[in-house]
């Protein structure tokens, strides 16, 4: 008995992964559901990110679709920075491998929507491409 009492906390941990690999899962059906309308997208544990286009939307995912959906036009941003826990990192330069990654996007108006990353190259990258995007579309503009 006292074995069986020993092993029941272990029982509950692998009970405990299970579901939580369940539930990721579900969230990664659910963002596979929510992508296909957009050219380039992204998943992580803190947010879905879509790109159609010149319009941006991300949310934090759940298993139903993300939620707290956010959509910014490109046309509207003036500065897309990249911060690690709030410190604005130059493009280009070698990022912290620990702390909390956001792309930071900034208005003409002045408001500033953060996009959270668990990777900080992949936002880097993200950054990157948005960059040459914002850049050829003010380059269009008259």
């Amino acid at each position: 008995m006292e074995r069986g009492l020993l092993w029941l906390p272990l029982l509950a941990v692998f009970i405990g992964l299970a579901w939580a690999g369940w539930d990721e899962y579900q969230k990664v059906q659910a963002y596979q559901a929510w992508s296909v309308d957009f050219e380039r997208s992204k998943y992580d544990i803190r947010a879905a990110l879509g790109q159609a286009g010149t319009l941006l939307t991300w949310g934090r995912p759940t298993r139903q679709g993300p939620i707290n959906t956010t959509s910014l036009c490109l046309t509207e941003v003036a500065a897309i920075d990249l911060e690690v826990e709030g410190v604005k990192v130059p493009l280009g330069q070698d990022l912290p491998r620990k702390g909390a990654v956001a792309l930071v996007l900034t208005t003409g108006q002045g408001a500033r929507s953060g996009i959270p990353f668990t990777d900080a190259d992949l936002a880097q990258r993200w950054q990157k491409v948005l960059q040459q995007l914002l850049e050829a579309l003010k380059s269009a503009q008259p």
